[in-house]
């Protein structure tokens, strides 16, 4: 799997949790301090997140990060 294609499934796998919280994107984005666009964008796969912002995403989520990676790799 090339890094193009990682990022977008764990984008989507993000995405999936997110909306099982039942959570607008915008609405999300806000809960965690961060910018619509740029959440947006991370979902979609278009940004390589740090390790810094996939912890703060997995604990807004009540996700572990292993949890997405599994979830991506499927």
């Amino acid at each position: 799997m090339n890094a193009d294609t990682l990022q977008r499934r764990v984008g989507a796998s993000i995405r999936r949790r997110r909306e099982s919280l039942g959570m607008s994107q915008e609405a999300f984005a806000a809960h965690i301090g961060m910018h619509r666009t740029y959440y947006s964008a991370i979902e979609r796969g278009e940004k390589n997140i740090s390790l810094s912002t996939i912890q703060r995403l997995c604990e807004a989520l009540g996700a572990k990060a292993w949890e997405i990676f599994k979830e991506a790799e499927q």
